[in-house]
This record gives C-alpha cells, sequence and structure tokens, in this order.
C-alpha cells in the first residue's frame, strides 16, 4: 500500500507534465485542469498515505528496485516514508495545491499559461522526487531537476532581460554549489560502497570513524547543495533576482519547496554531520569545530544579513525574498545547533505563512496593475480588506507573535540557540526584531495611509480563485503551530529523549522573543505609520544605501569574476586570435598561399621568359662557382 500510494504521489505531477507537453499546451483551460488535478490527486493521496500510516509506531520505508548495477556501484529506486519526508509530502503537496490554484486568477491572462502549468507540474515532481529519494544518487537527479525547472519557471518571461538574467544567474550559482555536493557524495561512496541513506546510517553506527580525515570534509561538501538550494551566504545572490518570474512562481518554488529542499537534505544526512569530528593534516587548526558549528555559523551569518537589507528594500517581492533567506538562515542555524526538530517545525510554518504572504503580495501587484514598489502603493487596506488581514495574518506569524504558527516554532529555534551559543542568541534575537521592523514598514507604507500613485488608487479586491487559497494559508499560519508539528519531529530526531531545564529556558527565551516584536514594531509604527517617504534614506545615509544595495555583496563578485573569470577569458581569446588562429593556422596559410603567389609569376606559358629565366640561372651558377 505504501508503495502504491509513493508511486502515485510522484508519478501524477509528471504524467501532467508530460500530457501538456506533448499534447495540451496550447489549451490553457485544460492545461491547468490536468495540472491542478495531478498536484489535487498527490495531495489526497499524500493524506492518505498519512492516514495509513498514523497508527504505526515506526513508519516503515517502501521497498526499492535495482535501477542499475556496474562494479561496485548499485543504484537503486527507492521511496522513503517515514517522519520526515511524511511531513515534507504534506507541506509539498498542500501548499502547492493553494499556489496552483491562485496561479488560475494570477495568470489568467497570460498567452502561455499552458506552458506555465507544464512547468509547475514538472517542478513539483521534481521536488516530490527529492523529498522521497532513498539514496544520495536517486536525490542528485531530482536535485539537478529542480535546479532546470526553477530555471525555466523564473525564466517564464524570458522576453524581458532581467528574467532571462535572473534565471541564468539562479542555474550557474546553484551549479557551484551541487559541485560540491556531488564531490561529497562521490567521496561517501567511495569510503563506505553504498549510496543508500539508510545503508550509509547504518554503517556509520556500526564505525563512527569510517570516513577518518575525510569526516567533516564529507560534511560541508554535502553542505555545499545545502548552500545553492536554500540560498545561504555566499551563494544566497541568486534568490532576490528570482523574483522576476511570476508572484506564484515566488510562493512555491522561493518560500515553501525549493529553498527548503536545502533543509531537508542536511536533516535527511544529519547522521553524517553528527559524526565525530576528524579534520586531514593540513587542517589541523580547525580541530574541536564540528562541521555543525560551521553549518550554524553560516546560518547565523545570513539571517541578520538578509534582515538588514530587508530594511531598506522597496520591491515588496524584493522584501519579502530577503525575510526568506533570514528565515532559512534560521532554519540552517536550528539545525547546527542540534535543533534539528525545532529547524524541520520552523521550515513546515514558514510554508505556510510566507507562501500567504508571497500570494498577498502577488494579490496586491495584481489589483495595482504591477505596481511592487511599496512607496507607489499605499491605502489598500479598505481596497482589498482580504488581501490586508491574510497579509496581516502572515506577518504576525513571521514575526513570531503568539498564537499564530511562527511564535512557536521560532520560539524553538531561538531555544536551541539560547542552550547552545549564546552569540548566536544574540543573533537570532537581533533578527527578530528586524523581521518584524522591515515587515510592519511593509505593511504601514503599502496597505496603510493614502494611495501614492494611480495604479493604487484604483486597486480593486482580487477574485475569489485568487482570495480563497490566501484564507486557506492564513488557517493554517494561525493554527500550525497548534497541531503538534514540533513535538512529531521532536520525536523523530530525539527518539523521545527529554531535555533537563528545557521549560525554564523555554520560559525566558519565550519573553526575548515577544520583546524583540515590541522592539520591532514601536519604531516601524513611528517612522512609517501614514508616512509619505522612506525617513531612513537620510536618517541612515552611507550605511543606508549599502544596505539598498544589498551591502554591495553582486558588485565585489562581479569585480571578482573581472579581474578573475573574464581576465582568463580575454587572455584565451587573444592567445585564441592571435597566436593559434594568428599566427600558427593563419600564418601557415599565408606562407604556403605567398609561396603559391611567387612561384606562380614565374610560370607565365612564354618560351622568352622561360629562356631569360634560365640564362639569369646559368649566370648566377656560373658567378657562384667561378667565385
Amino acid at each position: 500500500m505504501n508503495a502504491f500510494l509513493s508511486w502515485s504521489i510522484l508519478l501524477a505531477p509528471i504524467t501532467a507534465a508530460v500530457l501538456i507537453g506533448l499534447f495540451t499546451k496550447q489549451n490553457s483551460k485544460l492545461s491547468s485542469k490536468l495540472s491542478i488535478g495531478a498536484i489535487g490527486f498527490s495531495f489526497l493521496m499524500t493524506l492518505l498515505l498519512a492516514a495509513v500510516n498514523s497508527g504505526t509506531p515506526e513508519i516503515p520505508v517502501t521497498s526499492s528496485v535495482t535501477w542499475l548495477e556496474v562494479g561496485g556501484l548499485k543504484v537503486e529506486l527507492g521511496m522513503i516514508i517515514d517522519p520526515l519526508s511524511m511531513m515534507m509530502l504534506l507541506v509539498v503537496t498542500g501548499v502547492g495545491t493553494a499556489i496552483h490554484i491562485f496561479s488560475l486568477g494570477y495568470m489568467k491572462d497570460d498567452p502561455s499559461l499552458g506552458r506555465y502549468f507544464g512547468f509547475l507540474s514538472l517542478f513539483t515532481f521534481s521536488m516530490l522526487g527529492i523529498v522521497l529519494a532513498s539514496n544520495f544518487f536517486q536525490m542528485f537527479i531530482f536535485w539537478e531537476l529542480v535546479g532546470v525547472s526553477s530555471y525555466l519557471l523564473i525564466g517564464f518571461w524570458f522576453e524581458r532581460k532581467p528574467a532571462a538574467a535572473a534565471c541564468q544567474k539562479a542555474f550557474i550559482v546553484n551549479r557551484l554549489g551541487d559541485f560540491g555536493f556531488l564531490i561529497g557524495i562521490i567521496l561517501i561512496w567511495s569510503i563506505t560502497g553504498s549510496l543508500d541513506f539508510g545503508e550509509i546510517s547504518g554503517a556509520f553506527t556500526e564505525n563512527p570513524a569510517l570516513l577518518g580525515a575525510s569526516t567533516a570534509i564529507a560534511g560541508l561538501l554535502i553542505f555545499c547543495g545545502v548552500l545553492g538550494k536554500s540560498a545561504q551566504f555566499p551563494l544566497h545572490v541568486w534568490l532576490p533576482d528570482a523574483m522576476e518570474g511570476p508572484t506564484p512562481v515566488s510562493a512555491l518554488i522561493h518560500a515553501a519547496t525549493m529553498v527548503a529542499a536545502g533543509v531537508y537534505l542536511l536533516c535527511r544526512t544529519l547522521f553524517l554531520f553528527e559524526l565525530p569530528t576528524s579534520w586531514p593534516e593540513d587542517f589541523a587548526w580547525l580541530n574541536g569545530v564540528s562541521s555543525l558549528h560551521i553549518v550554524a555559523l553560516i546560518g547565523a551569518i545570513t539571517s541578520i544579513m538578509a534582515a538588514l537589507i530587508a530594511t531598506r528594500q522597496d520591491d515588496i517581492k524584493r522584501i519579502l525574498a530577503y525575510s526568506t533567506l533570514s528565515q532559512l538562515g534560521y532554519m540552517v542555524m536550528a539545525v547546527g545547533l542540534g535543533g534539528a526538530a525545532a529547524g524541520m517545525f520552523h521550515l513546515t510554518t514558514h510554508a505556510f505563512f510566507k507562501a500567504l504572504l508571497f500570494l498577498g503580495a502577488g494579490s496586491v501587484i495584481y489589483a495595482a496593475h504591477h505596481e511592487q514598489d511599496i512607496w507607489k502603493l499605499g491605502g489598500l487596506r479598505k481596497k482589498m480588506p482580504v488581501t490586508f488581514w491574510t497579509f496581516l495574518i502572515g506577518t504576525l506569524a513571521l514575526c513570531g507573535a503568539p498564537p499564530f504558527s511562527g511564535f512557536y516554532s521560532k520560539e524553538e529555534v531561538l531555544l536551541a540557540a539560547y542552550q547552545s551559543n549564546v552569540v548566536l542568541f544574540v543573533l537570532a534575537a537581533i533578527t527578530a526584531v528586524l523581521t518584524t521592523f522591515y515587515m510592519f514598514r511593509l505593511v504601514f507604507v503599502a496597505f496603510g495611509g493614502s494611495a501614492k500613485s494611480e495604479s493604487a488608487d484604483h486597486a480593486h479586491e482580487s477574485p475569489s480563485v485568487m482570495t480563497t487559497p490566501l484564507v486557506f494559508l492564513a488557517v493554517l499560519s494561525v493554527v500550525g503551530g497548534w497541531l503538534g508539528i514540533g513535538g512529531y519531529f521532536g520525536h523523530f530526531f530525539d527518539h523521545g529523549a527529554v531535555h533537563h531545564g528545557h521549560h525554564e529556558n523555554q520560559t525566558v527565551v519565550m519573553f526575548i522573543g515577544i520583546g524583540a516584536i515590541i522592539f520591532g514594531f514601536f519604531p516601524a509604527f513611528f517612522m512609517y505609520h501614514g508616512a509619505e517617504s522612506d525617513p531612513l534614506k537620510k536618517g541612515l545615509g552611507g550605511i543606508g544605501e549599502f544596505l539598498k544595495n544589498r551591502m554591495l555583496i553582486d558588485e565585489a563578485y562581479q569585480w571578482f569574476i573581472s579581474r578573475t573569470h573574464e581576465a582568463l577569458a580575454r587572455l584565451a581569446d587573444w592567445i585564441d586570435r592571435w597566436i593559434l588562429a594568428g599566427f600558427l593556422v593563419k600564418g601557415i596559410q599565408f606562407t604556403g598561399e605567398f609561396t603559391g603567389r611567387a612561384l606562380r609569376l614565374a610560370q607565365t606559358g612564354n618560351t622568352q621568359t622561360y629562356a631569360l629565366l634560365f640564362g639569369l640561372g646559368l649566370a648566377v651558377a656560373l658567378f657562384v662557382i667561378l667565385l
């Protein structure tokens, strides 16, 4: 039963994608029905799968079939069903269904609607493949398919230069991370002789020192995949630009699924990061530092960096993009600090409220005739009441206000930091303050005050096909923390272990978290309630411009690339143009051609000329001999 249901969940979206691509792409209405029907079917099958396994103490792993066996390499196609994959399936199919339905309204006038839904189904298939993969090889294939799918969706409006550039940037940056990920997979296989997660975990249980001095290196190579997909520093630069894709794509890929794949990978391979740390001799100075320490540090850096940048962004989708980066940093930091359950809990609730916020932003953009600058909006609270109230719910959940879902999951993340590392906890608390500040800045400017442009003045509430998914996600954003998701993951990762001092620390962290909301809300209220321009523009001066320009990280990359990659390319072009093509190829050609032309001058066909040349030659010969 498990095998049938899991294969049904996986294959339904790819069936829709193939049918749309081959037969129905020109029929927008039929294509949309196929795509929505496929993910709706997968969602229902996921609910049935959860019901079938709800009474079992241990959810079994479905059987695998051998796909490829060459020498010592054996690759299987398998479906892994456990609490980790089960919850991810519910998130991907549940939130994905809402986003698919929302797309009907948002994209209804697009002439390439059939192609759009075909790409959505291909992406859904790829993401479900990552979740269900039982081995590294299978996961990497779907990992790359997700990269291709996101490339197609981000660049869906490829006729626009920013969209075309954004999809290329996302694809290339992710390839950098995936290259390290692939090397890590090869390293683990070369030592353990297996690619199966269960077999590798069992091998490490029997011999924790199996990887020897490569333990930390292997973990960090696998983490490279996380850096790319979950957009962690320094490979975070693709995510903000990816907002050039349609807004429902931003909600699906960059809020609920694709960017969460990195955190999921981290948790799926947690057994690798929990091994006793061992570094090669050349890295002996890192002894005492585990790969999880580095993971936590990068997560914390990403979190506060993105939150700072978000305070000075004016594009509604770009603010949410940097918010996503910040929250992904929270999740990665939590896993690095030993709070994998907290990281997955926050991943789940974040999928609810961040998808809600992105779709809410899409509703605003749709109603305001594709205006995305918050300083050209305003006055939308009364014009778009459903969008406003659901967006406000998503904002409160993101800020961690009780009793919304984000309150419970963010508290668990802060608790993991509080119990493990004071410095990272302080950074996480400051990030919480900044999160409340920039989100209520967005709410006050975009929804409050009066309309600041003709587009905002003529805005109206979106149709029900768009507002219904908003209400659905708003409900999940409210009740998501009450569903026992944290305990569900806690039992899976901690195996029911009791943490002493947990409740005392939890109370302290709860008050600090609520305090962070207060310290973030009131500055936003006094600065932006009814504001017509941004007071931070003058108040922060050069620092503000630095943050507005995304800390000049993209410019630093461009400078570095121009001094290295492009310099090498120019050198290679000069060598090819002047040495290889110019001197060698064309030089030999010119020599032969010149010689031939010179000899041709001597071949006139005139007897007198030949007699003259013969006489001259004889004279020269006699001169040389006699001299």
